[in-house]
């Protein structure tokens, strides 16, 4: 009997190896965000502590992620992958044994955080470049589906909730080793990724619907120069309608929503509805749920024709029902419009995701990955750091409404500026030939 859609990827041994190994992984890290806040509370620190030990993580990730975007091109990913884990393994196992034997101090959880973010840095363009190598096209939809799937329900819920028992019941030392163990045992089982991942990128034949046999004179030299890669990478965005203009409406929403959300929702709640900080958690839950649900049904259909309308309609008219977040006072209309941005948004996230492996060849794959994370990294700390400010000279109303309108627009000036209705049918996936190196350039 034929699998449903969104369980093929499983059919492929590499596949189950790999996300097996990614579902620990991402629970592990969930794990870590709650032990580490409340390990930095056991050794005495307070809120500049804290933000001190996460802001580590967070510029380990941004300073490194366009490094570890190269990388993926250059090395092998599945060595790449592995060693990260096993990175991760020590540091967490380090930070367990100073724990429970009581010599553990801030600097140590923050220089563990940042060789956390570093790792990650390194670790999410390799794992987005090797899917395209062991799975075969018409699987990656459900197989990026099925990471959607996992993350909000691991990372966000499964994995915080873990964290919190083991930390009220035993120790916040206690969860850290349980973290330790959520690394140790995903790197057991990444160690038995096939051999054949084991070439480098470019290295034989590849599942892309862009690049032919003939693509072996497109391979990354074997000595190039950091910047000659980063710039080659940057170039093949800037000579990519499609691809340029996806991340310059990235660009704009990350600038305009991340900071109403994370920093000026939760006076939404406590003005307009007479919430708290669990009204608060609920509804982001709310909204992580709604990304887990999208991310599922989208791995069980087809990859839509109008691939690009599709996502690009998601991302724009998702972010519509966030206008009107400052002028509600009622509970269960705010939760529907942040679960609706939360699935449409998770839709458009998939299918950009599948795009990138299919559309971009297997050699610039890594570096366009980590283009796309640093985009979005680089604007999350500006936004947030915006959001204070706007609110103490306009009302949160008006931020909101600004926020919630401005995507939508840009969403339609990417369509048409980019022609993308137009480029979707001169490739559709479904039955795209095969077309010659380059060909991405000029359309």
């Amino acid at each position: 009997m034929a699998l449903p859609r969104a369980l093929r990827p499983f059919s492929h041994r590499e596949y189950r190896v790999l996300i097996g190994a990614l579902a620990i992984s991402i629970f592990g890290s969930g794990m870590w965000a709650v032990a580490m806040v409340y390990q930095v509370i056991h050794i005495g620190g307070g809120p500049l502590e804290l933000s001190l030990v996460a802001a580590a993580g967070s510029v380990g990730l941004v300073a490194f992620v366009l490094a570890g975007g190269i990388a993926a091109d250059r090395v092998p990913q599945r060595l790449l992958i592995i060693a990260v884990e096993g990175t991760n393994l020590a540091v967490i196992a380090t930070v367990s044994g100073l724990a429970m034997a009581g010599w553990l101090q801030l600097w140590h959880l923050a220089a563990g955080a940042f060789i956390l973010g570093v790792g990650a840095a390194f670790f999410f363009p390799a794992y987005s470049a090797i899917l395209p190598r062991i799975l075969p096209p018409e699987d990656l939809l459900a197989a990026n589906g099925m990471e959607g799937t996992l993350r909000p329900t691991l990372q966000q819920a499964a994995g915080p909730a873990a964290a919190g028992v083991v930390a009220a019941s035993l120790s916040p030392s206690h969860a850290v080793t349980g973290v330790a163990v959520c690394h140790l045992l995903a790197f057991i089982i990444l160690n038995f990724l096939g051999q054949h991942a084991l070439r480098a990128p470019g290295d034989g034949p590849e599942h892309s619907d862009t690049v032919t046999p003939e693509d072996g004179a497109a391979k990354v030299p074997a000595k190039t120069s950091f910047f000659s890669d980063l710039r080659e990478g940057v170039s093949y965005t800037v000579r990519t309608p499609w691809l340029l203009w996806t991340l310059l409406w990235a660009c704009i929403s990350v600038l305009f929503l991340i900071g109403p959300i994370d920093v000026l929702l939760p006076f939404v709640i406590r003005d307009q509805l007479g919430g708290d900080s669990r009204m608060f958690g609920f509804l982001l839950a709310v909204m992580g749920v709604g990304s887990a649900v999208a991310s599922l049904v989208t791995a069980s259909v087809r990859l839509p024709r109008r691939y690009l309308t599709v996502m690009m309609v998601c991302w724009g008219a998702g972010t519509l029902p966030l206008a009107a977040v400052g002028l509600m006072d009622n509970f269960w209309l705010l939760a529907l419009a942040l679960f609706i941005s939360g699935a449409t948004g998770s839709v458009g996230m998939v299918i950009w995701g599948t795009l990138l492996q299919r559309r971009v060849p297997p050699h610039l794959l890594g570096r366009v990955s980590s283009l796309d994370f640093f985009v979005s990294l680089a604007l999350m700390p500006v936004s947030m750091a915006l959001a204070g400010p706007a609110a103490s000279v306009l009302p949160i109303w008006l931020i909101f409404l600004v926020a919630g309108g401005v995507c939508p627009v840009m969403a339609v000036t990417a369509l048409l500026v980019a022609r993308m209705s137009t480029d979707e049918i001169a490739h559709p996936l479904d039955r795209l030939g095969h077309l010659p190196a380059g060909a991405e350039a000029t359309i």
